[in-house]
């Protein structure tokens, strides 16, 4: 096993044969040494003067020896770390992704007149400032992008945020680390929701916070496949995943279930209802469906469901009794259509207590929906 330590055989073997076999190892040993703090301060004065002598050998292992063993080691000159930072690729990334000696000021000027793999290497730092992320995001390319919205340790403003959307919004090796980012902001959220697939759909659904006309919208979009009465059991399981994350998530929001309901996904609201109450759902299903109104009554209450919202679903589970699709191309649309329109008719008799918001994407669904016949 090659000794770590330096000694004077090393400069003796170095000064006689000053190959670079022996350089790169002896650079290694300085480094190692300097790293430990076990130089004197005239000992540290000099090793420093003989660091700036070999970032300028012609040999890369050199030069690289010394970068591995230094990009940690917070006592490095600031000048020595920079110009390792600026070598050739082999020598300075390690320096790059690990060194906190580089200032912002340093990084973004590497940013803009260094390589990819450079830039790709700052951006997966530790920590990245925001002021380094917007130079990421302005002037380099998708690989370092990626890496930066695939790292919980940068600091990505909102203004970056929205030009990664611009400038790869619809490249999904940038969508799908972007989604799972532990915090998004909410106009984030919504920009993304048109363009990623139906998984990341679901995803921001479930760990994002977002309006509920939107969360609504992801939802009713996720059971298209879900024909109410006639779901297959893979579609069961389906609702119940989506359920499920969004209860433990904190999403399953009485606004939510009730805008699903309103649009006609009963199955959805049964499982919400059984998720909330803590209950199978065949037991939730009976009681919604139970033809005396303490079934459902008893069940809503313990839902935590506001009281004001009940007589919207008692209105809308009538009319689910009363309907159902006719069959033909765009049926769900229709369906859809009627039931809105019937517990909108209803809403005034009933006293239903909507909040605006929620009357509001009730109507604004209504009127984007087909005008049916029936």
């Amino acid at each position: 096993m090659t000794e770590s330590r330096l000694t004077e055989g090393d400069v003796r073997k170095l000064l006689a044969d000053p190959s670079a076999d022996n350089r790169a190892e002896t650079a290694a040993k300085l480094a190692l040494e300097f790293d430990q703090g076990n130089l004197s301060a005239s000992e540290r004065t000099m090793a420093e003067q003989i660091f700036r002598i070999m970032v300028k050998d012609a040999e890369v292992r050199v030069r690289e020896a010394l970068a591995i063993n230094l990009k940690e080691n917070p006592n490095v000159p600031h000048d020595v770390a920079v110009t390792l930072a600026k070598d050739v690729d082999q020598v300075a990334l390690p320096v790059l992704q690990f060194s906190e000696l580089l200032s912002d000021e340093d990084l973004v000027q590497i940013i803009r007149s260094q390589s990819p793999s450079k830039q790709k290497a700052i951006a997966e730092r530790a920590h990245v400032s925001a002021t380094v992320a917007e130079a990421i995001v302005e002037d380099a390319g998708k690989e370092a992008v990626v890496a930066l919205v695939s790292n919980e340790g940068a600091e990505i403003s909102e203004t970056s945020l929205d030009k990664v959307i611009d400038k790869f919004g619809a490249d999904e090796e940038v969508q799908a680390p972007m989604v799972r980012r532990s915090v998004l902001p909410v106009t984030i959220v919504e920009r993304l929701v048109h363009q990623v697939s139906e998984n990341l759909r679901e995803h921001l659904l479930t760990h994002h916070e977002m309006p509920a006309s939107i969360a609504a919208d992801l939802i009713l979009q996720a059971r298209e496949r879900a024909t109410i009465g006639l779901s297959t059991d893979s579609s069961e399981d389906d609702v119940e995943r989506l359920v499920n994350q969004l209860y433990n998530n904190g999403r399953l929001t009485p606004s939510i279930v009730l805008r699903a309901l309103c649009m006609g996904d009963m199955k959805f609201f049964e499982y919400a209802m059984a998720r909330r109450v803590g209950i199978p759902v065949l037991n939730a299903r009976m009681l919604i469906h139970d033809s005396g109104e303490l079934g459902l009554d008893g069940l809503y209450g313990k839902s935590g469901m506001p009281r004001s919202f009940y007589p919207a679903v008692k209105a809308a589970i009538s009319v689910a009794k009363e309907m159902s699709y006719d069959g033909e191309e765009g049926d769900r649309e229709r369906y859809a259509r009627r039931m809105l329109e019937r517990v909108l008719t209803q809403y005034g008799d009933l006293g239903v207590d909507f909040d605006n918001d929620d009357l509001e994407y009730l109507l604004t669904k209504m009127n984007s929906l087909p005008a049916t016949s029936h």
